[in-house]
């Protein structure tokens, strides 16, 4: 008989996704609720653009590969420093963080790469449409949660994704433009 580890067993969950656990940090329920619900979603945006660039470093090709393998190997590895902020700030705020890709892909709107090696220019114009993707919902949930007056993770929010992601989308942007001019 096999087992499908895909149904856990109800006594082996000690929280399930969605609940809070009571979290003494002076933000109620409801805001808690909102910001997990939100960081999440950046949360799974930046694991998949973690691994657009980590899938760009072990592919990538041609006359600038030394310089844009070393570049993407250090975006991945400051993704995911970021992810781990996020999910700690989830964590923070008494709720449970996405951590298996299949979650990750079902959440997040950031475009998947085909299996095949893409050029460098693809390869930088879809890093540069992750970061603007994620850019553009930074800065709309950095506002709702100032707006809820969740400090914290607006601080992390604008602090960490929105600055973190633009200095990556800037150097990217850089190297792409390189690309279109030198063809």
């Amino acid at each position: 008989m096999s087992e499908d580890i895909s149904n856990e067993r109800a006594e082996e969950i000690v929280q399930p996704f969605g609940h809070l656990l009571s979290i003494a940090i002076g933000l109620s329920a409801e805001v808690r609720h909102k910001s997990v619900a939100a960081l999440n979603r950046l949360l799974a945006h930046t694991l998949a653009l973690r691994d657009l660039y980590k899938k760009a470093h072990w592919q990538t090709h041609g006359v600038t590969f030394y310089q844009l393998h070393l570049l993407y190997d250090k975006h991945a590895e400051e993704q995911a420093a970021i992810a781990d902020e996020l999910a700690e700030r989830i964590q923070m705020l008494g709720g449970v963080c996405l951590a298996l890709a299949a979650d990750v892909v079902q959440e997040s709107r950031i475009a998947r790469a085909p299996r095949g090696r893409e050029s460098v220019t693809r390869q930088l114009e879809r890093l540069v449409e992750g970061h603007r993707m994620i850019l553009g919902e930074g800065r709309e949930l950095a506002r709702a949660a100032a707006d809820i007056q969740d400090d914290g993770t607006n601080d992390l929010i604008v602090g960490r994704v929105v600055r973190g992601n633009e200095q990556q989308s800037w150097f990217v942007a850089e190297h792409l433009e390189h690309q279109r001019t030198n063809r």
